[in-house]
């Protein structure tokens, strides 16, 4: 289950993950500086540094996973 410490190196895991992420406007994707970090940022405070709404992330996140 994801949670607000998951990190993006975990969600990028697989395609859903992927596309949630695209869907709420995360901006590392496209981050060259992401691809050093993504083991160490998560989802929590990303979306808190971005001013996204991480509860609606990671609602969409667990949808499909279950």
């Amino acid at each position: 289950m994801f949670n607000e410490k998951t990190t993006l190196k975990e969600i990028l895991e697989n395609e859903h993950g992927r596309k949630v992420l695209e869907k709420h406007g995360v901006p590392c994707l496209s981050c060259p500086m992401a691809s050093v970090e993504i083991e160490f940022l998560k989802i929590g405070e990303v979306a808190d540094m971005y001013g996204l709404d991480k509860e609606k992330i990671i609602t969409d996140l667990n949808k499909r996973r279950k």
